[in-house]
């Protein structure tokens, strides 16, 4: 008598860690490439003679064109497919944080207006990453696995700081600040090459076997998510596009998310441009040290990001209120990060870096927002939603490291700096707990 074996009997590959794998670090390759001008920056701003001002505003270069290009990034996502389209941004901005390198054999003048374009087009370039990361996760993963796959290929953010600023201020220091650009452009465009030999869809990738296809798609994973098109058949979405964006910026509750999602990003900005120059300039660090230094308030933030989740759903589990559980580690976090004004008042290195951490340790806590994002986005406009949260939250990679830029002009201190970051962190505090009100899922009004 022959045997029959279902697919429940067989060992489930597990395919799906080596894609959030390439997820996380592919993340990482990308904060990193955001971080490369503040490493470089104390050094290329001397060279070029660029006052605090001219650094501002080539730092908020990237946010200006990241923002923007959210809604086409989307929709390039939509119509070629993530794996295809993830691909060639990966390539295109370390092909351009490469070219970087080259703004210093150009005259001071046309350096900036160079350095300031490269900047734009890699905020383009990078456009599509994180709505493609959670189109991947979406299609891989089932959802009772869907948290922690988002959580940890997020957690890249901290880990580009940790692993690669040490080594961008090794290579500054050693070799000069053009090859801080070169390296990492370099390592970018590899990290392309591999994700395109190994990254594939669930229905085509030649490593899933049949017991772990039926375990994601059972689990509510969307296989087809990325499927060819070959048809173009598309379920009609329910309601106008425009008449989704009207109704949730004129929602109060969704308002607020924006808001704080904008004063959290603020602390963001701060650590991914100002931060090492301001080791080096206001605190005598070298860049090779202010790389290492760096490390410390990077590895508090993940520990802060991880045990935030962990309150967070701790929280939930005991009350069963998600607005409790949602606000109390996110008003706490941003009143934790307050700490960061702190720094003005301490001497000794380790007091600033200790405060630092603690500041960056608080916003990790805090970072709850996709989270919020998730439970209150409406059903017919989750991608909407999403799209307003992430460009609303990233208007502060613009402000942010200009208004730090004429701070520092008017001042020639940090001083009013750490200030600003410490006062958005208290509105982002506010905003949860004021405006936001309870937390709950949006219902849309259809249009008549």
């Amino acid at each position: 008598m022959s045997a029959v074996v279902s697919t429940t009997d067989v060992k489930r590959s597990r395919v799906r860690l080596f894609i959030v794998t390439m997820l996380f670090l592919v993340t990482t390759v990308n904060y990193a490439d955001r971080a490369t001008l503040s490493i470089a920056g104390p050094a290329l701003s001397k060279e070029l003679h660029l006052d605090p001002v001219a650094m501002g505003w080539i730092f908020s270069a990237f946010g200006w064109s990241y923002v923007v290009a959210q809604v086409p990034g989307g929709w390039l996502l939509d119509r070629y497919g993530s794996r295809l389209v993830y691909a060639f941004s990966i390539i295109v901005w370390s092909l351009f944080t490469m070219m970087q390198g080259w703004v210093g054999f150009l005259s001071a003048g046309a350096a900036v207006a160079v350095l300031f374009a490269l900047r734009l087009l890699v905020g383009v370039a990078e456009a599509p990453s994180f709505p493609a990361n959670a189109r991947i996760v979406a299609a891989w993963f089932p959802g009772n696995e869907r948290g922690t796959a988002s959580a940890f290929f997020n957690s890249g953010q901290y880990f580009a700081t940790v692993i690669f600023a040490p080594l961008m201020g090794w290579i500054a220091h050693d070799y000069g600040w053009r090859y801080v650009f070169f390296v990492m452009g370099g390592l970018g465009v590899i990290m392309g090459l591999v994700w395109v030999k190994t990254v594939y869809g669930p229905k085509e990738h030649p490593g899933i076997n049949e017991a772990e296809f039926d375990y994601i798609r059972d689990g509510g994973a969307l296989v087809d998510l990325d499927a060819p098109k070959d048809d173009l058949k598309r379920a009609p979405e329910a309601g106008s596009g425009w008449d989704h964006i009207r109704q949730l910026l004129s929602n109060r509750m969704m308002l607020g998310v924006y808001l704080g999602q904008y004063c959290i990003n603020t602390l963001t900005y701060f650590f991914l441009t100002w931060f090492p120059v301001y080791l080096v300039k206001e605190r005598g660090l070298s860049i090779l040290q202010a790389g290492f230094v760096a490390t410390l308030p990077a590895l508090c933030g993940f520990i802060g990001g991880v045990l935030g989740g962990i309150i967070s759903d701790a929280i939930l589990r005991r009350t069963g209120s998600l607005t409790m559980a949602r606000k109390i580690p996110i008003v706490g976090g941003m009143l934790l990060s307050m700490s960061i004004i702190a720094c003005n008042y301490v001497d000794g290195q380790a007091l600033v870096v200790g405060f630092m951490a603690l500041a960056f340790f608080g916003k990790g806590i805090g970072a709850l927002g996709w989270a919020v994002v998730s439970d209150t986005s409406p059903k017919e406009a989750g991608g909407v939603s999403g799209g307003l949260f992430n460009t609303f939250g990233n208007l502060s990679s613009i402000t942010t490291p200009i208004v730090i830029g004429y701070i520092l002009a008017a001042t020639g201190s940090f001083n009013g700096a750490l200030v600003f970051v410490g006062a958005n962190a208290l509105v982002a505090a506010f905003a949860y707990l004021v405006i936001v009100g309870k937390i709950e899922r949006v219902t849309l009004k259809r249009s008549s």
